[in-house]
């Protein structure tokens, strides 16, 4: 497993560092989930933590969090934010052992990485907790973006990978659709499902907008409550979780 490790630091690479898209992406999708963590002193188990971002937010809503991460760059990001309730594990998903289960499970931005979604959704049934939540956080291949680029012949398909997503080590794209299946398909039930963030133009564009303030608050939270109600518009699709028992 030692080759997959390697290939998860070369990814690592690839991806835009500093990019105020990418954590308004993952801030609001964590304001999306927020409001299903009732559960006083409750555990988690992060699947996948970027450069610690979202385990920060999680961190500061539950009594304890255990991240599994595969690349020791991302890992060494996250561990720089000393987080006090949180423990790391540096594992591949498949090779990750506990002895516990977990109130809440997060997976996001990771299913497009991996290739053996029997074993993957077999695990996270066995670490749920009769009663847990799995929040689940995919790019969404039917975004405007995406749609406006295929308009404009820079792609020949939708649900194609792109270089970029090759670049990043995905596996597949999803749209509402394909992650509803699967996720039925592996015996989980959505109590809560929708799109963060209406994204009209490319990641780098969006950056720009950004740091120029062209976008500011006001119409990045309306981007966000547009989203709400157009989700297959939106650059990320999310699923709150039940499993099937």
């Amino acid at each position: 497993m030692n080759d997959a490790r390697d290939a998860l630091d070369r990814h690592y690479a690839t991806y835009r560092r500093e990019s105020p898209y990418d954590d308004l992406t993952r801030r609001y999708t964590f304001q999306t989930f927020k409001p299903f963590l009732r559960k006083p002193g409750s555990s988690a188990l992060e699947l996948g933590c970027s450069d610690g971002l979202m385990t920060q937010m999680i961190a500061q809503e539950v009594g304890q969090v255990c991240v599994v991460e595969g690349s020791s760059n991302f890992l060494r990001e996250s561990l720089a934010r000393n987080i006090s309730n949180a423990s790391f594990v540096h594992s591949l998903f498949e090779e990750f052992q506990a002895t516990r289960q977990f109130d809440y499970i997060f997976a996001t931005f990771v299913l497009t990485h991996i290739g053996d979604l029997n074993h993957f959704f077999g695990k996270v049934r066995a670490l749920l907790a009769p009663d847990g939540l799995l929040f689940i956080a995919v790019p969404n291949a039917r975004v405007l973006s995406r749609q406006l680029a295929l308009r404009m012949g820079l792609l020949e398909d939708l649900l194609a990978l792109s270089e970029n997503d090759r670049n990043h080590g995905h596996c597949r794209t999803y749209d509402r659709v394909r992650l509803n299946r699967e996720l039925t398909e592996h015996g989980f039930s959505a109590i809560s499902e929708g799109g963060v963030l209406l994204k009209p133009l490319a990641d780098f564009q969006m950056d720009q907008l950004i740091e120029h303030k062209i976008l500011q608050q006001r119409q990045i939270d309306g981007l966000y409550s547009l989203g709400l109600e157009y989700p297959d518009y939106c650059g990320t699709l999310f699923s709150v979780c039940t499993a099937k028992r």
